[in-house]
Formats: structure tokens, sequence, C-alpha cells
């Protein structure tokens, strides 16, 4: 064997250890902080646990508890139901999107005011918004009373806490949308305008047949993204309505879950309905990818 070909030879091992060690870090996390609590709640949602003693296997029993249990139904048709906020916010974000692509002055000053509440503590944003829904002497009552309207007690009616809660929700993300709609919009083609100007397209066609199509990636990003986070509403519910609000009209499923899991220490039961819950998100993700691949186009 030749010099050169030692060299090589020790050159190429010292770069496989060295992609060796590269690799390992992310895998090592994924087996420890993902693959590992993943295969465990599996596992633990066939056991009786209370997280302080042994998992004691008990088969279907959870879940079939799960399938019995009207307050597991009526969290997870709040947390569907909350979810209405996701097109409202989508569509609010477009509109805001497109005043704020327009070379207007104030322009910079309003995109910051627009952004501030994304970047927000939500636990902050949460205690704000329950003051302001005070039916003494909150905010919201205080503006409607200007209009002579009586405004209701907003988180301590089942009639209004839910729209209440999408409300706050719609504010919170409206920023995070409308800038990835603002650079989305800065990105298309000024030519395609132009040529559909040409052709005689109006205003109204050109956004229904240029501007809707070429949003689509960040509407589908959006759309599952928001559908994602939605499904886990948590901290603004524990804050502004810490008892599943009245009636249990607030109470969304990971709250439920939190509240079987530590409040009562059925931790067992808890992880089944994680698991119900990661399966349902997965499947509707995968429904979403599916209609996206099918509903795809280019421009050549």
């Amino acid at each position: 064997m030749s010099t050169t070909t030692v060299r090589r030879s020790r050159l190429h091992r010292r770069e496989h250890l060295a992609a060796v060690a590269f690799i390992a870090a992310p895998v090592l996390g994924f087996l420890i902080f993902i693959a590992y609590p993943l295969i465990f709640a599996v596992y633990a949602s066939f056991t009786k646990w209370n997280g302080l003693s042994e998992p004691v296997f008990n088969g279907l029993d959870n879940y079939v508890e799960m399938f019995n249990d009207r307050y597991f139904w009526q969290a997870m048709g709040n947390t569907i139901f909350m979810m209405i906020g996701i097109p409202i916010g989508l569509l609010l974000s477009l509109l805001l999107a497109l005043a704020l692509n327009r070379k207007m002055r104030g322009t910079t000053f309003f995109r910051t005011v627009y952004y501030v509440p994304v970047i927000s503590s939500l636990a902050a944003v949460a205690i704000l918004w329950q003051w302001a829904y005070n039916g003494d002497f909150g905010l919201v009552n205080q503006v409607l009373a200007i209009f002579g309207i009586d405004g209701p007690n907003w988180l301590q009616d089942a009639a209004t806490a839910k729209p209440a809660i999408i409300i706050m929700s719609v504010w919170k993300g409206l920023g995070f949308s409308m800038l990835l709609y603002l650079a989305a919009l800065q990105s298309v083609p000024r030519h395609l305008y132009e040529a559909a100007a040409i052709d005689g397209a109006g205003t109204f066609a050109q956004f229904r047949h240029i501007t809707v199509p070429m949003l689509k990636p960040v509407t589908f990003f959006l759309v599952v993204t928001s559908i994602i986070g939605g499904a886990q509403i948590f901290i603004e519910i524990n804050i502004m309505t810490p008892t599943g609000g009245p009636e249990f009209s607030t109470a969304s499923i990971v709250w439920y879950i939190w509240q079987k899991a530590f409040n009562y220490l059925q931790m067992g039961y808890a992880t089944s309905m994680s698991v119900v819950l990661g399966i349902l998100v997965f499947i509707v993700t995968a429904i979403q990818f599916q209609m996206n691949r099918r509903s795809q186009f280019s421009i050549e």
C-alpha cells in the first residue's frame, strides 16, 4: 500500500468519525426525547398508573372508559369548536397583509404593532384579556357601553366563554399569519399582474387567479400549523377559565388531559387520551398533505 493511499485512508476515517459525531447528536436527541417517550406513552396508555408507583397493565380499560366519558367528548368538541378561529384569523391576516403591502406612510409602524402580540408572553396576554373580559369593569364592556350595549360577563357565561377565547386567540396570532402572507405577496412576480392587466383582467380577477394560487403554500403551512396548535390549546384556557369555564364550556382536550394527569394522578388514563389526540392530529395532517399534493401547480 502506497503512502498516499495510507494518508487517504486515515483522512477518510477522520472524516467518517467527524460525520458520525455530528449525526449522533440529533439521532440521540430523537431517540431520548421523542422515540422513547412516544413508545412509553403508548405502553402507559394500557396501564393503570398514577405517575408515582409502577404502571400496572390493564388492557383496554382506559380506552373503554375514555369513549364512555362525556367530559372527554365535550372537551374534544370544545377544542374543535374553538378552531373556528383558524379561518377567521387567516382571512383577517390576508386582508391586513394586502393593506400593508401597499406603498403608503406608516406601514412599518402598523406591521410592528400587529406583530407585538405574537412575541408577547401568552400567559401575560391571557391575564390581560381576562381583565378586559371582566363583566363589571372590563375594557370590552366599557367600549360596548359607549354604544349603549350592556355587555355580558364574558368568561362566566357558557354562551360567550368560547367566543371570548376565540377572539383572543385570533388577536394573538394575527401578526404571525399577516407577516407570512406579506412576505408571500412581495415575492409574487410582478410580470404576472402586468400580463393579466394587459389581457383585461380586473383587480378581483387578478386576486383570484394570481394572488390566491401563489399564496397557497403559505396558506397550507398556516392551516397545518394552526390546526396542530389549536388541538393543543391550553395556557389561555387554564389562566382565563381555570375550572374549564361555566358548564365545562371552555375545557379543551389538552386541559382535560392535564387535569386528569396532574390533579387526579390518572396518568395512564390521561396518556390514553393523549395517544388518541396524537392519532387524530396525524390523520388530519396527512389528509391535508394529500389534498395539497393533488392541487399543486407550477409556473413555467
